[in-house]
């Protein structure tokens, strides 16, 4: 039996229709502590609303405190999304979020500004450098192409993502070179 693109199409999108609405109801709960102060709206009196609000307040203070509770804005999370750039990591829950841009429905960070910290040559490898950016991420040089400038603390450097998990650095405005993160 032959079947035509578009029915093709159809029964893909019919299929993977399910599985989108299957992943928007598997979003983690809400912490404890904060579902607690958010249901507070709930109660109709005012005095007893207030003293819930009062204390689900409280308890929300003590849990962050302590650490059992860690509260992160979105410029938060954008900061260490940049400062993980390069890294393999799993998908991490705390990273997701309603700006959906990349493929996989999370805001994607596909390229990082930032100045050299340090830089020195490779040991036995003529040519190539390791580059500590100013947040201490550690990037090597990946291929052998001389650059004309030596890379010296201070100097802009622009790192863009590759085809097929590389990245390519682009120091100072010189021509990029390939590099690989190591931390």
């Amino acid at each position: 039996m032959k079947y035509s693109k578009s029915r093709l199409i159809i029964v893909a999108c019919i299929i993977a229709v399910p599985s989108v609405s299957m992943a928007a109801e598997q979003r983690e709960p809400r912490a404890d502590a904060f579902r607690k102060l958010i249901d507070c709206r709930a109660v109709q009196e005012s005095a007893a609303r207030l003293a819930c609000y009062d204390s689900q307040v409280a308890a929300l203070d003590s849990a962050e405190a302590s650490n059992e509770l860690v509260i992160v804005d979105q410029n938060q999370i954008r900061k260490t999304k940049k400062t993980l750039f390069g890294l393999s990591l799993p998908n991490l829950a705390i990273f997701d979020n309603d700006h959906k841009s990349g493929a996989d429905g999370r805001e994607e960070i596909t390229e990082i500004e930032t100045q050299i910290k340090s830089a020195y040559p490779m040991r036995g490898q003529s040519g190539r450098w390791i580059i500590v950016l100013e947040d201490g991420a550690r990037w090597a040089q990946a291929e052998g192409r001389q650059l004309a400038h030596d890379p010296k603390p201070g100097m802009k450097i622009k790192i863009r993502k590759a085809a097929m998990g590389s990245y390519f650095a682009n120091i100072d405005g010189q021509t990029a070179i390939r590099m690989r993160r190591e931390n």
